[in-house]
């Protein structure tokens, strides 16, 4: 039996890389709150509440 091997690979730990994540990610949480949630369509728009309810987010 041969032994393991430690393999390191890159890391993108850059600081634009941080918050350029952490952009989109707010970028989408508003979207599905704003966007989603007060859609017009009632199938969208009961999806959404449904979620929001199973995660706990005040919604009404």
């Amino acid at each position: 039996m041969q032994p393991a091997q430690a393999v390191s690979l890159p890391v993108a730990t850059s600081r634009s890389n941080t918050v350029l994540q952490a952009v989109l990610a707010m970028t989408l949480g508003l979207f599905v709150v704003f966007m989603v949630g007060f859609s017009h369509i009632d199938a969208v728009h009961n999806a959404t509440h449904d979620v929001r309810h199973s995660n706990a987010f005040p919604c009404h």
